[in-house]
């Protein structure tokens, strides 16, 4: 496949996963709501109700972990028929809270791209999830010099990014997407005519999951991110 990324001016690159490890804490913490649980159902019926919880809420929280954690406690309450003590409910608010303040993990090789590709393109970060926690991990992450622009985005889709590109006055040929999710990053940015570039992560939410017809998109897929470097 012929890569052409000599039109590219801008670089928006997505955060969670992409930048910083995410989805692990989820999962983590999916696994000890689990064990809070256990007495009243499978730690499979637990997993497959907290999506399904988290899912129905998505429209009203929104991304992040503080809609997490409101499922969590809505899913506590379900699954036990409102018989769960104020002491689990405690717990799971304490879930959510030290996955707020967990330490922000760089991905291998975050810097060093980043310090590169500075400079030569205007590198931005287009996000979702809650805009306090982002604001907050992107702090703690050290990186916020390098970026001309950071936008929280209450969602990933085609008018999400048109709208953005256009207010920030980015011409779609202008522009590459780089991020973890194929339905978040990747396949809205191909639809509006944008390119983008895939770097899976070991971990994948289950709602951010898709199946993309072969041949169907033109795109990069890389193993880790410093293989952006063989193209930029």
């Amino acid at each position: 496949m012929e890569i052409d990324y000599s039109g590219i001016k801008v670089i928006g690159f997505d955060a969670d996963d992409t930048l910083w490890v995410n989805e692990t804490y989820f999962r983590e913490t999916e696994e000890k709501f689990a064990d809070l649980l256990e007495g009243y159902e499978t730690k499979n019926k637990i997993d497959q109700e907290l999506f399904k919880m988290e899912m129905k809420n998505l429209e009203l929280y929104g991304y992040g972990i503080k809609g997490f954690m409101l499922s969590m406690i809505e899913s506590a309450m379900e699954i036990s028929n409102n018989q769960v003590s104020q002491a689990t409910i405690s717990e799971i608010l304490n879930l959510g809270k030290r996955m707020i303040a967990h330490p922000v993990e760089l991905l291998g090789g975050v810097k060093e791209v980043l310090k590169q590709l500075n400079g030569k393109y205007r590198l931005i970060v287009l996000t979702k999830g809650d805009l306090l926690d982002q604001e907050r991990k992107l702090e703690r992450s050290s990186l916020s010099n390098y970026f001309h622009h950071v936008e929280v985005l209450s969602d990933k889709k085609e008018e999400n990014y048109l709208n953005l590109l256009d207010h920030l006055k980015i011409g779609v040929h202008e522009f590459l997407m780089i991020g973890n999710s194929l339905k978040s990053d990747v396949l809205p940015i191909l639809n509006i005519g944008a390119q983008a570039v895939h770097v899976p992560f070991h971990t994948t939410w289950q709602h951010e999951e898709v199946s993309v017809e072969e041949g169907k998109y033109t795109y990069l897929k890389i193993n880790q991110l410093t293989d952006i470097l063989k193209y930029l």
